[in-house]
């Protein structure tokens, strides 16, 4: 299920039109509306889902970046929900009364993490309680935790292991780098984090991306860029430079005659990957032309019968 397409949005759409588009479902499809159609009540899950997760910011750039399949393999039903009151959110529509599924499918009128129990199939002791819920043990601190990555990392995808204390213990814990991650994103490692004081669950652990710079390619979104630098007189007359790929292939690229400062020569499919799924970017050769510092006589020479023909 791509949730962008179950609310009808563009990717790069804004909180505003996200919401006005979840609006504009969760009236059509609300239980008062439809009177126990099934497919709609099934749409209604679904349309909720969606805005659970892209009307936080966390949770969406988790699922920009692991694509639908990956994110879901990070969150369940419970951490997708966490901090979603519908009853509120359905109440800025209008409804005020949101327990109108009936039966075994029904929502309750209360609010609270329990609230979706039956809709969305948890189960007593996962995220839900039945016969009324007392007070919970609180969870553990969340903690942060700097990750340095290559731009191989970002082309390949890698598995790094960090060294973390638990209960006072060395631990090492393995993680997934997704291809195409971006510096500033944030990886959740469920349970990982500070242990609960009261003998709740654990925290959690977010790994904060930082990308470092490579020595030869900058990155500019999913492109690269690679400086090259030619002889003006190279310049004037086209050339032929070489240039080596971020993966090591080599290609054999044709500067035109009368190429400028600062162009860029277009190398398709050849930059970094949008996403884990997503194609590639295009890797951009800028040209610059080389201004030599000194100058043999002969050089003098023959650069002043240039300047004397117009050059």
């Amino acid at each position: 299920m791509d949730y962008y397409t179950v609310l009808g949005v563009d990717k790069k759409a804004s909180p505003d039109e996200i919401k006005k588009a979840y609006r504009k479902l969760a009236l059509k499809y609300h239980p008062d509306k439809t009177n126990g159609d099934k497919e709609a009540e099934a749409k209604f899950k679904e349309v909720n889902e969606a805005y659970a997760v892209l009307s936080d910011k966390h949770k969406r750039e988790q699922y920009d970046t692991y694509g639908a399949s990956g994110f879901h393999q990070h969150f369940s039903q419970e951490d997708i929900f966490r901090g979603f009151d519908l009853n509120s959110i359905l109440r800025q529509f209008g409804f005020f009364n949101t327990s109108q599924f009936g039966g075994a499918n029904g929502f309750r009128a209360s609010s609270g993490p329990h609230q979706f129990n039956s809709i969305f199939g948890y189960a007593a002791g996962k995220g839900g309680c039945q016969g009324g819920c007392g007070p919970q043990p609180l969870k553990g601190e969340d903690l942060t935790y700097q990750l340095s990555i290559s731009f191989e990392d970002v082309l390949h995808g890698a598995e790094k292991t960090i060294s973390l204390r638990h209960n006072g213990a060395p631990q090492n814990v393995s993680v997934k780098i997704p291809k195409g991650i971006e510096s500033g994103k944030r990886l959740r490692l469920s349970g990982k984090g500070a242990p609960s004081p009261s003998g709740g669950p654990p925290g959690d652990l977010y790994l904060k991306i930082t990308v470092d710079p490579h020595p030869e390619f900058q990155r500019d979104g999913d492109d690269l860029l690679v400086e090259k630098k030619i002889p003006f007189s190279m310049a004037c007359l086209g050339t032929e430079v070489e240039i080596v790929t971020l993966e090591g292939k080599r290609f054999k690229i044709k500067v035109p005659p009368g190429v400028q400062q600062d162009a860029r020569l277009r190398v398709k499919g050849h930059g970094l990957p949008s996403g884990p799924i997503g194609e590639r970017g295009d890797l951009y050769v800028k040209i610059g032309v080389h201004v030599p510092q000194e100058l043999s006589e002969e050089q003098q020479g023959i650069i002043g019968k240039l300047a004397d023909a117009g050059l």
